[in-house]
């Protein structure tokens, strides 16, 4: 059995350093352990069908599509609006600005390279001409847009649900979210502050409550998305793909007859983009799925949770060296990829220290999102670059206490409970 696992963890490991993209990694070191142990190989075939053989992935189309046709049908440009004459007036006015709507965006397209393709190419070539120097505006850009990943919904929370093996409610993990996920942007906007007093950026001036009111009530039928797709699934109306579903005719309906934003061109390339992005998120479930069967049969969640527990039986050691593990993990791998093998492994080991599923997603997530931030493997900082034109060395000198943000966020999430745990306590 040690020699199949070698092969498992050998293939896959070997697959991703020659350059294959990790879906096929998986596929193919689990093929090769099927082989070794003498299974039928259409095993392999047969728990990959499995996996994606699940109704709740249904929604995830059905969210991508939302969120793209929310992109490219203007609803960026009304949340920006809206921020600037919101929080725009403090120091270092755009970077607040560009945090809160991140914020917003995040809630409506619930994917964080979204949110910097939309917001990103809106805000950052402003805050270079308004003075801020294109590190500073990249970097807010990046760190911000992982809210997107952690303030529901998010197609991210289903995968993690559907990792879980149902341990993990879609709804609880779409409450628990919002504060953590609030928690961070303030913790970003703190940062982001500091360093506009010390550069001396410059406040825009407050346009009066009446613009306020304006802007939010033009802003709002976008947000209102997000309301339809959580209240729905909340209240028991919808189930998650339902509300999925009702979510993207009402993007659609908003941004093609109401606002008439929305071009044949913008919606033939949101289309596209969904499928793309739909197509690589199934591929992935579905050889993640063999990959996980075989980690469970080679016993490999209880033999980490063995070597941790002899490395330490203390809940914040433990919690600590799992946070290590996951964003050294997550430099290197894709987000997708990651929750759906880190999930089996770790989530037996939280919920033996007595740490709610829930939360544990919630650290996951946040834990995650910043390792598309960093690099090697950081998609979102490469996006953000190619976004603000500047090199990714540049962003590198000055994102740390953006950094440091994220991991204070992170470190409350993860010993606090009720910053995850307090609005689905509520539903019981």
């Amino acid at each position: 059995m040690e020699y199949g696992l070698l092969i498992l963890l050998g293939v896959f490991f070997g697959g991703v350093i020659i350059g294959m993209p990790v879906a096929f990694a998986m596929g193919a070191a689990a093929l090769g352990a099927f082989w070794f142990e003498g299974f039928p190989l259409v095993t392999t075939f047969q728990r990959t069908i499995s996996g994606v053989a699940s109704f709740p992935l249904l929604a995830i189309p059905f969210f991508v599509l939302a969120g793209e046709v929310m992109m490219h049908g203007g609803i960026a440009i009304r949340l920006v609006r809206f921020a600037s004459t919101l929080v725009g007036h403090v120091r270092g006015g755009l970077a607040s600005v560009n945090i809160f709507s991140s914020m917003l965006f995040g809630g409506i397209s619930g994917s964080a390279i979204a949110d910097i393709s939309a917001l990103g190419s809106i805000l950052i070539p402003v805050m270079k001409e308004r003075g801020y120097r294109p590190d500073y505006a990249v970097n807010v850009t990046v760190t911000s847009s992982i809210a997107g990943i952690v303030i529901p919904p998010s197609h991210n929370m289903i995968i993690l649900a559907v990792a879980s093996g149902g341990v993990i409610a879609v709804d609880k993990l779409f409450l628990a979210g919002v504060i953590p996920g609030i928690l961070m942007c303030v913790c970003l906007a703190i940062a982001a502050y500091v360093i506009a007093i010390k550069h001396k950026y410059p406040a825009e001036p407050f346009p009066g409550w009446g613009e306020v009111a304006r802007t939010g009530a033009v802003a709002i039928p976008g947000l209102f998305t997000a309301v339809i797709i959580i209240g729905g699934v909340l209240g028991g109306v919808f189930t998650v793909t339902e509300s999925g579903a009702f979510g993207a005719i009402y993007a659609l309906v908003l941004t093609g007859l109401i606002y008439r934003s929305l071009s044949y061109a913008g919606l033939k390339t949101s289309v596209i983009s969904t499928v793309k992005t739909t197509s690589m998120v199934m591929i992935l479930i579905g050889f993640a799925s063999a990959f996980a069967y075989l980690l469970a049969l080679y016993q490999v969640p209880m033999k980490l949770s063995d070597l941790l527990l002899a490395i330490s039986d203390n809940k914040i050691v433990i919690l600590i060296m799992i946070n290590i593990i996951l964003l050294v993990l997550g430099m290197i791998m894709d987000m997708a990829a990651l929750i759906l093998i880190c999930t089996p492994i770790f989530l037996p080991i939280a919920r033996d220290l007595g740490m709610d599923p829930t939360q544990f997603g919630i650290m996951m997530l946040v834990n995650l999102g910043l390792g598309l931030c960093t690099p090697p493997v950081g998609t979102c900082l490469f996006v953000g670059c190619a976004v603000g034109k500047i090199k990714i060395e540049e962003c590198l000198k000055t994102i740390w206490p953006f950094y440091i943000a994220i991991l204070a966020a992170l470190i409350l999430i993860t010993y606090v409970p009720s910053f995850s745990l307090f609005l689905p306590s509520l539903m019981e």
